[in-house]
């Protein structure tokens, strides 16, 4: 079990590490290259990503009639487009993911929130990435300035929850983590 693993609670993993070596290290992430045996007695070779965790903050603005959503839209080099998005980011080292939540959503958007509720944790792609995403609701929205990174271009809009879940189905927002929250919160609002 990486270190990573223990801070963030998770289960003692029952596979035993015969070896392991790191291949890579980068400023966000870093590879592992091992050599586990895994609980049914198979021993196989295993590369793993390893990564600090990350934040997706699903901010609603409660305050009328429909509840509305805030997305990001911002271009992301792997897709190569741009993308509709909750924003969201890495946790810092140190960081609780609350505090990593509430640092983000003033980053990306400028926003601050009075109320706060985990809604979804998951791991991202677990055949080979140890990130897990924690998913808060923020409401009680205060309008502040934003403080995006050096490389950060984003736009923002607010959605209707029935809007966005049509944009979800007609494929307009084709990013996993925002899919999960517009559906969870679809649930959540009664859209």
């Amino acid at each position: 079990m990486s270190k990573s693993q223990s801070k963030r609670g998770t289960r003692k993993n029952p596979a035993s590490v015969i070896s392991s070596k790191v291949v890579y290290r980068g400023p966000v992430f870093y590879v592992t290259s091992e050599q586990v045996r895994e609980p049914h007695g198979i021993t196989v070779r295993r590369d793993i990503v390893r990564h600090p965790g990350s934040v997706v903050i699903m901010v609603v603005d409660t305050g009328r009639r429909e509840p509305r959503i805030l997305l990001a839209r911002q271009f992301r080099y792997a897709a190569g487009q741009e993308l509709w998005e909750f924003p969201a980011g890495r946790i810092d080292r140190g960081e609780s993911p609350l505090a990593g939540a509430k640092r983000e959503l003033l980053e990306e958007t400028g926003y601050s929130a009075r109320r706060w509720k985990l809604a979804l944790k998951f791991w991202i792609s677990p055949g080979f990435l140890d990130e897990t995403m924690s998913l808060y609701l923020a409401t009680g929205l205060q309008r502040g300035q934003a403080k995006p990174e050096e490389d950060e271009v984003i736009a923002k809009r607010f959605f209707q929850v029935p809007a966005a879940v049509k944009m979800v189905n007609r494929g307009k927002i084709r990013d996993a983590k925002t899919i999960a929250g517009v559906l969870w919160l679809a649930q959540e609002f009664g859209s």
